[in-house]
């Protein structure tokens, strides 16, 4: 909706930005106008964050100029930003969860009269602000009692608060459920109608097109395109992304379910607070079956994942794995018994950065008999172990010998996956596989996953990406506050009906 003749609020002109021997931003020109939703994309990696965080001062450039409504904009912090009208919200959070909605807001905001705050002013103005863009929230409630996507108004309502004229949002969609993602997308779009201008972060392409008015594609920290919504399409754009052709519908062969290979029978866990996080889960999962695990993050799926990979003990209730009890001992007992695991923090918990490439890969198997002679590591096996699993799963990397942390993260995610299904599992937990990967990344992992389903194992897919769970799972459970709130074939399931039981609403 951007008209001819609008002066832009917002130049970028010929940004660069580079870490050591990366070049983030290479002369990056970037243009917003009023009123507007223009959506950033690109690969992971492909410099669109770093760009926004230079306009959000957290970042100096090395080269370029930045201009703010005509005026030349020095920002050498997010206060020089804010003061200028730039506001940024992040994938991740920056609120107090002990303190209340109001508290929050007015945290660093200039509201008071000699030394005291004026509370009273700073409600009416909040109070003012929800009303006018639809945003209603109890401005006493504690921020720790709120739904994520109530969070994320509040964050909305604090760069409000602060007069934010330009609003940056990085990926804001990752953690929301579906009536939230549509609530989200009217208060941008009331938003817009008022003048004001966002940035939208994300990888969600159907998103993007539904939202945005106009896309902006990074590809290796250059601009490569520039469409209007309605001159574009999905292909084109992800083809834009990757500078090649991917495959946007994945075909999964539909397999008659066999034998169990996890059974689930009235399993409580508890988190780290001590509190229930995971209610009286009855659940059985079958050879050759993906069973979706969806919700809202925060709903019991991390801790159901740690208790079937043996990190947790469970409160109750009993798990077997290929009709043998499992007792939760250790992740060596689980997979043993024929479990793998595919953790949902790739760097923190799957694999050891500061190790190489092959000490990732044999983590779990150095101690096999395989790779001993007379109680020596055969070193001439551990090496061709490893370059088979690098051919085999196109893992980029400057050989074996590679520290890991200088690998992608797609190329992480190959590491980890050819080490968890290099001993043929029967059995999968595949916590959040994709997150933070670009396209071509995705398709890749998505490809490996249904190969392993058509070997014969089965998979809990634990996401929090729906259009994920509807692609590849061939049922889906839905869990809500640790309990199950309903289970349903693929190719029965409605984003409707799923809507509702992850927001609690069970009919």
């Amino acid at each position: 909706m951007t008209e001819t003749g609008k002066k832009p609020v917002v130049e970028m002109r010929s940004i660069t930005k580079q870490f050591l021997d990366l070049v983030a931003n290479r002369s990056i020109d970037f243009t917003l106008f009023p009123g507007e939703i223009c959506a950033l994309l690109g690969e992971n990696g492909a410099g669109k964050t770093t760009l926004m965080n230079i306009l959000f001062g957290y970042y100096a450039c090395d080269g370029g100029k930045i201009f703010i409504r005509g005026e030349k904009a020095e920002l050498s912090c997010p206060r020089d930003a804010i003061s200028r009208g730039v506001g940024m919200i992040h994938q991740h959070f920056t609120l107090v969860p002990s303190q209340s909605v109001l508290e929050n807001i007015i945290i660093g905001s200039e509201m008071a009269k000699g030394f005291f705050l004026d509370l009273k002013s700073a409600k009416d103005t909040l109070l003012e602000l929800q009303e006018r863009f639809g945003l209603h929230i109890d401005p006493e409630a504690k921020i720790w009692t709120l739904s994520v996507g109530e969070q994320q108004r509040v964050e909305i309502l604090k760069a409000l608060y602060r007069d934010v004229e330009i609003l940056i949002m990085d990926e804001p969609t990752a953690v929301l459920a579906p009536s939230e993602i549509s609530d989200l997308f009217r208060t941008l779009q009331a938003l817009a109608q008022e003048g004001k201008s966002i940035v939208f972060i994300s990888h969600k392409l159907k998103e993007v097109m539904a939202i945005a008015d106009r896309i902006v594609v990074l590809r290796g920290g250059e601009v490569v395109a520039e469409r209007k919504t309605g001159d574009t399409n999905l292909r084109e754009l992800a083809n834009l992304m990757v500078g090649r052709d991917v495959i946007e519908r994945i075909t999964k062969k539909e397999l008659p379910p066999g034998e169990p290979v996890l059974e689930l029978r009235n399993l409580t866990v508890r988190n780290d607070k001590g509190l229930e996080a995971v209610k009286d889960i009855t659940l059985t999962v079958r050879k050759n079956e993906i069973c979706g695990i969806a919700g809202v993050s925060g709903n019991g799926q991390r801790e159901l994942a740690d208790v079937l990979f043996g990190i947790r003990e469970p409160e109750k209730g009993t798990i077997k794995i290929n009709g043998t009890v499992f007792h939760c001992g250790s992740p060596e007992s689980a997979v043993k018994l024929g479990m793998a695991r595919i953790p949902e923090d790739r760097i923190g918990t799957g694999l050891m950065m500061d190790l190489s490439v092959e000490e990732n890969l044999i983590l779990e198997v150095h101690a096999s008999g395989n790779f001993h002679n007379r109680g020596l590591l055969n070193f001439n096996k551990i090496h061709q172990f490893c370059d088979e699993l690098i051919k085999a799963y196109s893992i980029m990397t400057s050989g074996r010998d590679a520290v890991t942390k200088s690998l992608s993260g797609g190329n992480l995610q190959k590491v980890i996956l050819a080490r968890e299904l290099a001993g043929k599992p029967s059995i999968i937990v595949a916590s959040q596989p994709t997150r933070g990967l670009d396209v071509g990344a995705m398709e890749y992992i998505h490809q490996r996953i249904l190969q392993e389903k058509e070997r014969g194992a089965g998979i809990i897919l634990i996401s929090e990406d729906l259009d994920e769970i509807l692609v590849l799972s061939d049922r889906v459970v839905v869990m809500y506050e640790g309990q199950i709130m309903g289970d349903v074939r693929s190719e029965q399931a409605s984003r409707e009906q799923i809507g509702l039981w992850m927001s609690g609403v069970k009919k």
